[in-house]
């Protein structure tokens, strides 16, 4: 049986880890991450979610040879939310606005 080399990652403010694993093919990403060890001995929650380099993968995707999976944390804030709140703190003075365009016709 053929093995594939992956790595298991995590990062937070102030930690890192980087797991290399040897997985046989037809491993999971969840039984990757289970192999791991990451999950307990940094006490993430069970129900953490998974990447593949960078894009969303769910748990029962079968892992490549070379593949990245993260561990990804949840968002502690919405980036649409925030940028309203920064534009709303400090607005534009009015010489810096844009022009509307105003419609032309009647209607």
């Amino acid at each position: 049986m053929d093995h594939l080399t992956v790595t298991v990652v995590y990062a937070a403010p102030g930690i890192e880890a980087i797991e290399p694993l040897a997985v046989p093919e037809g491993t999971t990403v969840a039984q990757a991450v289970a192999a791991s060890g990451l999950v307990s001995r940094l006490g993430l929650p069970p129900s953490i979610a998974y990447a593949i380099h960078g894009q969303r993968a769910p748990p029962d995707v079968l892992v490549a040879d070379g593949d990245r999976i993260e561990l990804t944390r949840p968002l502690i804030a919405d980036a649409k939310a925030v940028r309203r709140a920064r534009a709303a703190a400090h607005p534009l003075p009015p010489s810096r606005r844009p022009k509307r365009r105003g419609r032309t016709g009647s209607a």
